[in-house]
């Protein structure tokens, strides 16, 4: 049996390679004429392929479930998702605008705060802030950047507008895994890579380095770079492991390294002592030096954040970033980059209603089943309300949440969040899915070719998490789309 586009209904969503039954988009046509082509074997050949190949790489991630840690081979899904290169340059240039904008927010807040004193964000909701740390007042890290590492969450609405959806400004995870998904799918679809001009997205860990770099304090000819990991129980760690070996950098946990009595970072080796220069962190800010945050931490460095202000390390994300990690300051962000930059958001936000606004919140509980409810300051796609596929009890619950607690929660209308095809048993399913590219700024800004597709596995759900169960694609950034 081999696939039938004809079949294949994505009904009122917008579905990224197939515009209507049995006709694909052009940058799709290729790989849809080629999957048409191909049997029912064939296809599940491939995928066993693209399984061995994950469990062979030992791709890993961690799922929290009951209290308890799985570890589990990274879900894969073999059909690419494609967007055409005329549309993904002008997404490019809004992620670095949004970037761009973000960053000066941050520097503005932690010195003059002059959004604040021209009435542009309310000084209530930075100082209510779980992510503003009055520790990072007055500190100047290197070009004025905050947020080294970003990663935005797109989607798509079924008209075909791209959102943004958030911003994941304090550790954000999910890099590796587009990686792999490009090494897996050039495995699996190996003649598909010679008959589509696809634009790499390999060369990340270079380009990390070399932001990591930029940022240095130091004149040594070879600054040395550490990535700095909570351990082996994290749910990311392939991760960390895999950046740190990607760019020939140390990965090191809090035990390894020591602010000595000269405010410098050393690394503890079998030939003793040697100085760190730049720490990756993929430790929350609350965890990283007991002296200043956590005293009870046993993840971070005394001094770490002593040396820091002084100069002598520079730390990517910088510790307070996080305030712009807020859901409610989310809601800001087209008025941040109007203020700061004098420039109209390239990328639209997600309508979204702030519950400490009265009138916008009585919007929020009056239309709990239609809307999406989000803390201000989780991750991962936990303590939501997904209205439209909640209970009557899971809407009571949440309108107890936002009435005691109102500043800490947005409202936002349920998208229709596209789809892509994906290989589901012995056919071809609609699964919604989102889009999380990775921008660095250092000296310069780059913006990953594309980025880390994650799928919805479940028929209908509009959850693609990977701590929750969610898969990915591969990301395909095409040149041959043919208008």
């Amino acid at each position: 049996m081999t696939i039938d586009w004809k079949s294949y209904d994505p009904g009122e969503f917008y579905d990224e390679l197939i515009s209507t039954p049995g006709y694909a988009r052009a940058p799709a046509r290729n790989l849809t004429a080629w999957l048409r082509s191909q049997s029912d074997e064939d296809l599940q050949a491939r995928k066993l392929d693209a399984e061995l190949a994950i469990i062979d790489k030992g791709v890993t991630f961690t799922v929290y479930s009951d209290g308890e840690n799985i570890d589990r081979a990274w879900p894969f899904d073999i059909i690419p998702r494609i967007m055409p290169i005329r549309e993904w340059r002008n997404i490019e240039a809004g992620l670095k605008q949004r970037l761009q904008a973000l960053n000066l927010f941050i520097d503005d807040l932690y010195h003059e705060q002059k959004i604040i004193g021209d009435g542009v964000i309310p000084e209530a909701l930075i100082a209510e802030s779980k992510g503003f740390r009055k520790e990072c007042i007055g500190i100047k890290p290197a070009h004025g950047v905050w947020a080294h590492i970003c990663g935005s969450d797109l989607v798509r609405d079924s008209d075909g507008t791209v959102y943004v959806l958030e911003d994941n400004l304090r550790v954000p995870s999910g890099v590796s895994y587009m990686i792999e998904n490009r090494e897996v799918t050039k495995r699996t679809l190996p003649e598909l890579f010679e008959n589509n001009t696809i634009l790499p997205d390999d060369n990340y860990p270079d380009k990390l380095l070399e932001m990591l770099l930029s940022i240095s304090p130091s004149r040594r000819k070879h600054p040395e770079v550490a990535v700095l990991t909570p351990g082996i129980y994290n749910s990311a760690y392939f991760e960390h492991a895999f950046l740190a070996r990607s760019m020939g950098a140390e990965l090191v946990e809090g035990d390894d390294l020591m602010v000595d009595e000269d405010d410098y970072v050393y690394m503890k080796t079998i030939n003793g002592l040697a100085r760190v220069d730049v720490i990756y962190r993929r430790i929350d800010d609350l965890f990283l030096d007991p002296e200043v945050f956590l005293p009870e931490s046993a993840l971070g460095v005394p001094g770490l954040m002593r040396a820091w202000r002084k100069g002598n390390v520079a730390l990517a994300n910088a510790p307070g970033c996080g305030v712009a990690d807020d859901k409610v300051v989310y809601s800001y962000v087209p008025d941040i980059i109007r203020y700061y930059l004098d420039e109209d958001a390239l990328l639209p936000n997600v309508p979204t209603y702030r519950c400490n606004d009265p009138k916008e919140c009585e919007h929020v509980l009056a239309n709990l089943a239609s809307m999406v409810v989000k803390p201000a300051n989780e991750s991962g796609g936990y303590g939501m309300l997904v209205g439209p596929q909640s209970t009557a009890r899971e809407r009571e619950e949440f309108r107890r949440l936002i009435s005691s607690n109102s500043r800490n929660y947005i409202g936002q209308p349920a998208l229709w969040l596209s789809t892509a095809p994906t290989l589901c048993d012995h056919t071809v399913e609609p699964r919604h899915l989102d889009l999380r590219p990775f921008i660095l700024q250092g000296a310069k800004t780059y913006v990953t070719a594309g980025g880390l597709t994650r799928v919805a596995m479940k028929s209908g759900s509009l959850v693609v998490n990977s701590s929750q169960g969610g898969g990915s694609k591969d990301t395909w950034i095409v040149d041959n789309e043919g208008g």
